[in-house]
């Protein structure tokens, strides 16, 4: 989160500069959402059940669409 809050600073009118670290931060948040799934013992956590997760991390299906557009 801090390589990509840089970079954004570096690039403010460049931001697609910065999508190797969005894409890093979201793959991180992909990976909490699936273990904390896992941990809960259900298949989909709703997005508003947020429960203090990661203030960086977008709800779940925010993560899922920003990665299948970025392959």
């Amino acid at each position: 989160a801090c390589a990509l809050q840089t970079c954004l600073s570096a690039n403010t009118y460049s931001p697609e500069k910065c999508n190797a670290h969005l894409k890093r931060l979201y793959q991180c948040c992909s990976q909490l959402h699936q273990d904390r799934t896992e941990i809960n013992g259900t298949e989909r956590v709703n997005d508003s059940d947020q429960e203090n997760i990661s203030t960086a991390c977008p709800m779940p299906r925010v993560v899922e669409g920003w990665l299948k557009r970025h392959p």
